[in-house]
């Protein structure tokens, strides 16, 4: 049995706000990255070309039953800059995926990637969930990076996981971060401001 999604809350701390993704948010996240290649590159959706198209894949996310979605809000100036979600992990007990994350390309490199998860994973845990998974795509090597920087473990890839939007087949590399193991990062990551 998979475990039960987390309900949408607001999550926040000294850089960001995460809080539920509505299309209010739209036009904030097309200013930050809608259009762009480069943020849109490993997603499963290809750049959005207008507020409209973003708006679309926006709702498809919001009213997606396996997603808890939310707008990244920089609390420095109000502005939705990205977003991310918890998703159902299928076949797996108590876990929980971090997941479809994309920020503008203004914020990579800054505190804002780390902040986030540090807010999510620790909402997770707390939440009684005993395994966070995070994955990416075999080519995305800034965001495995990013993900062994706060964490994660290798646990594997699955070959021709799914397509790209492109049409390509991508292979998945999955890393995880069990709870017990949790502590030990989340202290070293408490003084780390540059991990996107």
């Amino acid at each position: 049995m998979t475990a039960k999604l987390p309900f949408p809350v607001v999550l926040e701390n000294d850089v960001v706000r995460l809080e539920p993704l509505t299309m209010d948010h739209v036009p904030d996240l097309f200013a930050a990255g809608g259009g762009d290649e480069d943020v849109w590159r490993w997603l499963p959706s290809a750049a959005p070309r207008s507020e409209q198209e973003l708006g679309k894949v926006a709702r498809g996310l919001i009213d997606d039953s396996v997603h808890v979605p939310f707008a990244v809000v920089l609390k420095e100036s109000g502005r939705a800059v990205g977003w991310t979600t918890y998703a159902d992990v299928p076949g797996f007990e108590a876990s929980v995926e971090i997941g479809w994350t994309w920020y503008g390309r203004a914020v990579w490199r800054t505190a804002v990637n780390t902040s986030c998860k540090l807010l999510l994973i620790d909402h997770a845990f707390s939440l009684g969930y005993n395994r966070v998974l995070l994955k990416t795509d075999n080519l995305n090597l800034r965001s495995q990076n990013a993900i062994k920087r706060i964490g994660g473990l290798h646990e594997g890839t699955l070959r021709r996981h799914r397509k790209r939007p492109d049409g390509t087949w991508r292979d998945t590399v999955y890393f995880g971060i069990l709870e017990e193991e949790w502590p030990e990062h989340r202290s070293r990551l408490g003084g780390r401001s540059n991990l996107s």
